[in-house]
């Protein structure tokens, strides 16, 4: 195995992302798993009903929790309250926003643009860019200077990755691009990949969220306390740490640079309650292959194609025992990644474009 000496540039504007166009790497062909045309049809198929039904546990449990918080504070009982809103905000926000703006969890088109539009601000992510910059994520799924939405690059940076179970980096930085975007400042970045007619609209969403900000803060001055914070805005600190617990085992540890989401997205089996905060997003490697294919019926597809997959790691912990020595290995050797083996009912590897060093 051989360091790599070149450090790789993971910005969209940089070294990497023309070398990415000129071999071929952007917006490449990627491998999919065949399925009988009839099938896929009725795995696409949307519905209204599940969305619904799991929203209204959602809101009603956002509802219960901090309102009990609330009723609490002052005494050390609000504690649990607040640390199941805090997830209910900070986390499951996380797979609404993402499912919704792929337009698949509602049938409804209304309805998904409602929920996109709440989830994305209580995770702080403007809805405009994400949805442009979740695009490009699927076009160029962990392509080294395309993909905006790469969450653990070489060498990792342990000290983030910590940080983020809190929110904190994370927080900061989408505070910091919601005032220079309220102020009307786009970053060449975005441009690279949000339409320029998209770009208003952008603007004018961070202009909104900072009012709101504005108007929580003033609201905690005129109570003297923090309780308002507690509701918005704090928990995407205080709930954050579930939704990138789940997220980093997405790609952590995986390869970069090729066109099979069977090498760089990583399936887990995980308890209920996960997957009800995750969206069924532990079938990773099956979102990826189809994006359209609605949130509930991942564990479907799942059983459809599982034959042409790696094997799911069992647990979360099971997941984690592989990821974090991955990621202990590449702060020495950047081109190592984790190579799961296929089972003998799938078909290989498309190695295109990769000469990384494996496991």
């Amino acid at each position: 195995m051989t360091v790599r000496v070149t450090k790789r540039d993971y910005s969209l504007l940089g070294r990497d992302s023309q070398t990415a166009v000129e071999s071929g790497l952007a917006t490449a062909e990627w491998y999919h798993t065949d399925i009988p045309r009839k099938q896929m049809k009725e795995l696409m198929q949307r519905s209204d009903g599940p969305a619904i039904r799991d929203t209204i546990i959602w809101f009603a449990a956002l509802i219960v929790t901090g309102g009990l918080g609330a009723y609490l504070w002052g005494s050390w009982w609000c504690v649990p309250f607040f640390l199941a809103y805090g997830v209910l905000y900070g986390s499951a926000s996380d797979s609404r926003w993402h499912e919704c703006g792929h337009g698949t969890a509602f049938k409804t088109r209304w309805m998904n643009d409602v929920v996109y539009q709440v989830a994305c601000f209580m995770i702080m992510r403007n809805p405009v860019t994400w949805r442009w910059s979740h695009a490009r994520h699927h076009t160029d799924t962990i392509i080294v200077g395309r993909d905006p939405e790469i969450a653990v690059m070489r060498p990792p940076d342990l000290a983030r990755l910590v940080l983020n179970f809190f929110g904190i980096l994370d927080s900061w930085f989408a505070m910091s691009d919601m005032l220079r975007n309220a102020f009307g400042h786009i970053s060449a970045a975005e441009r690279s990949f949000i339409p320029e007619m998209e770009q208003p609209k952008m603007v004018r969403i961070a202009r909104i969220w900072l009012a709101i900000y504005v108007a929580t803060v003033a609201a905690c001055f005129w109570m003297g306390s923090i309780l308002p914070l507690m509701l918005v805005g704090l928990p995407r600190l205080y709930g954050a740490w579930h939704h990138v617990m789940v997220g980093l085992l997405q790609h952590g540890g995986l390869a970069e640079d090729v066109v099979d989401h069977r090498l760089n997205t990583r399936t887990v089996y995980m308890n209920p309650i996960s997957r009800f905060i995750y969206l069924n997003m532990n079938y990773h490697v099956e979102h990826h292959m189809f994006p359209m294919v609605p949130y509930h019926a991942l564990p479907k597809l799942h059983e459809m194609i599982k034959h042409d997959l790696p094997k799911p790691n069992p647990s979360i912990w099971h997941a984690y025992k592989e990821m974090i020595p991955a990621f202990l290995r590449q702060l020495r050797y950047q081109d190592y990644y984790v190579r799961r083996e296929l089972p003998p009912t799938a078909k290989p590897y498309r190695d295109d474009f990769h000469s990384q060093a494996a496991e």
